[in-house]
């Protein structure tokens, strides 16, 4: 298994909110700061949309998709002069019996109708510290990137669960946002020659097949010699580039992998401490507990636990 589907084998959305949008006329709208990942997906029309202190608006056309990474506030509007209003305020005052928010502004019989199906991951576990670290504050899809892609399918499906009221429709929309998120991640890497952070690294051959290497083989005990002789570089080399393209130091990524693994265990199995600590390249799991509350700040047996009490909420 390669080290992207070994992170996509972990992750947990834990919920995923999903509604639909239309306007007509000129509106704007800003957003405040968020947790997690925002998506969206362009079902008709045209529409600006940008991060606040960061850049241009910039032009999302029907077929295009969108994810939005770095919590900070942003902004989506027909005419980006306008000043913009209230988004969740506005929302929540116009939103129909139906879950979709229209919205009628200046100009209400000019222009064309703009439909988004928008919605935000919530993630249960920590392997967004790996995934999302370094990506873009905002992916931009194209129709073509999208188009000849899954994912196009998978947004069809969404776009036709967010139109209506239908049974089971909530538990389809958390699977099928799930969906969204692979393949909007499989499709960014199709279409960027030179993605940016975590994910850009897996595409660089040498790099890519270090992190394989650790992943394939959590408990081995890698040093960062073993691990740059296994790729054919020097030591300085390695650790220089390793940095450079994930972000971090190969032993300290390393090691977030095996918390990243232990986390999830302890969350979502009873596999005992020791099999745990063995599985991640402990010699006991007195020295993995240790360990991990050093870097969690909780024992094992208390995390667990915790879990189990957020679980039966």
């Amino acid at each position: 298994m390669d080290a992207l589907s070994d992170v996509l084998s972990l992750l947990r959305v834990s919920s995923a909110i999903s509604s639909r949008f239309e306007g007509r006329g000129a509106w704007a709208f800003r957003f405040p700061a968020y947790r997690h990942v925002k998506f969206g997906s362009v079902l008709s029309g045209r529409f600006h949309l940008w991060i606040e202190g960061e850049g241009s608006p910039q032009q999302i056309e029907e077929g295009d998709f969108y994810l939005l990474t770095n919590g900070l506030p942003f902004r989506s509007a027909s005419d980006p002069a306008r000043a913009p209003l209230d988004g969740p305020a506005t929302y929540r005052s116009i939103r129909g019996a139906d879950g979709v928010v229209r919205y009628h502004g200046e100009g209400e019989g000019e222009g064309e109708l703009v439909s988004l199906a928008s919605g935000r991951f919530i993630f249960e576990n920590d392997v967004t510290e790996i995934l999302l670290r370094q990506l873009p504050p905002l992916i931009h899809l194209r129709a073509a990137d999208v188009g000849s892609h899954a994912l196009s399918r998978v947004l069809d499906l969404l776009k036709w669960e967010t139109g209506g009221t239908y049974p089971g429709a909530d538990i389809a929309k958390s699977s099928l946002a799930t969906l969204v998120l692979v393949h909007a991640l499989r499709a960014y890497l199709a279409s960027t020659e030179r993605p940016e952070g975590w994910l850009g690294a897996l595409s660089d051959v040498k790099i890519g097949a270090a992190l394989s290497m650790m992943h394939a083989k959590p408990g081995q005990r890698w040093t960062v010699e073993s691990l740059a002789s296994a790729v054919g570089m020097s030591r300085t080399a390695f650790a220089s580039r390793f940095r450079r393209s994930v972000g971090s130091a190969p032993l300290e990524y390393l090691n977030q992998w095996r918390m990243t693994i232990a986390r999830t265990a302890l969350r979502h199995s009873e596999e005992p401490l020791v099999d745990i600590a063995e599985r991640i390249g402990y010699l006991s799991d007195t020295a993995f507990s240790i360990a991990f509350k050093r870097w969690t700040g909780q024992s094992p047996g208390r995390y667990r636990a915790q879990g189990r009490r957020v679980a039966e909420v």
